[in-house]
């Protein structure tokens, strides 16, 4: 099976054009719920593919405006390339989303076109997903102010993280998207010499260094400081070990999510995200 047999072709693919704002791509972010999104130029031949703007990107570069600051390169492929290797690529490079590029950019091939194919029967589905799971899970507690769970997400390096009551016990879970769709871009200035957060403050560690009393123009992501339970999931989806990719591919798609809990007798013991399906093909 070829990346041509699997892809979102170019006429359904969202891009955002050079010269242009990070207002631009945040917008689509928002609104589809991307994990990043691709950077063209217009050309009096066309376009020309440029390179990839994510959340990660918006988000750790608050100050930066410009896309053409923001935008990283990444991995891309052919439509005549292999499925299955390109899978493998993805996983090796954790890219979510591979531009397929010919003389101009041709479409896109994301981790839910893969799981697609795999939720089809087009490519090998067969793997138990207690052998694909991971074990260690990103948890944060219901209580959490999002501001902060964000940065455990961010310092975890994962798209998720499961919410946990009191007891630890499941009850929810938080993503990316869900920070994505409430957080907005403000202006104005900042005293940097009240930044500090004091001592006895509940999540003091999300404080900044005092340095001085000089203001200065900010823009930047402002994300809510309400707990988690605001913003999370509440209805959870899991799986046990003996489901097989196929079927949690399947699972996924009709649940239009990214991951899954694995439970053994009711206890979390693990994780399934999309991309782990790949390492099955």
């Amino acid at each position: 099976m070829h990346v041509a047999d699997a892809m979102t072709p170019r006429e359904d693919v969202v891009t955002v054009e050079l010269p242009g704002t990070r207002d631009d791509a945040l917008e689509y972010l928002q609104e589809r719920g991307f994990s990043s999104i691709p950077v063209v130029k217009p050309t009096d031949g066309g376009e020309t593919y440029r390179g990839l703007v994510s959340r990660d990107d918006l988000i750790e570069n608050p100050d930066e405006d410009q896309l053409a600051l923001l935008m990283r390169d990444v991995p891309t492929t052919t439509t005549d390339a292999d499925l299955v290797e390109v899978a493998r690529m993805m996983v090796a490079e954790s890219a979510r989303r591979v531009p397929v590029v010919g003389d101009e950019l041709e479409g896109i091939l994301t981790v839910t076109d893969v799981v697609r194919a795999i939720a089809r029967g087009d490519v090998d589905g067969d793997t138990r997903v207690d052998t694909l799971a991971r074990r260690d899970v990103n948890t944060t507690h219901r209580e959490t102010p999002l501001t902060v769970a964000e940065r455990e997400i961010n310092y975890a390096d994962v798209p998720y993280a499961v919410v946990l009551d009191d007891e630890g016990g499941m009850t929810g879970m938080v993503t990316e998207v869900d920070i994505i769709e409430v957080a907005r871009v403000v202006e104005g200035e900042d005293d940097t010499g009240e930044s500090i957060a004091n001592e006895d403050d509940e999540w003091m560690w999300e404080g900044i260094k005092a340095v001085g009393n000089r203001y200065f123009p900010t823009r930047s992501v402002e994300i809510p400081r309400e707990p988690v339970a605001t913003f999370m999931t509440e209805e959870l989806v899991t799986v046990s070990g003996h489901r097989t990719a196929k079927e949690v591919a399947q699972l996924l798609l009709s649940n239009d999510i990214e991951q899954v809990p694995l439970v053994d007798g009711g206890t979390l013991a693990g994780i399934v995200r999309d991309i782990d399906l790949l390492e099955g093909v």
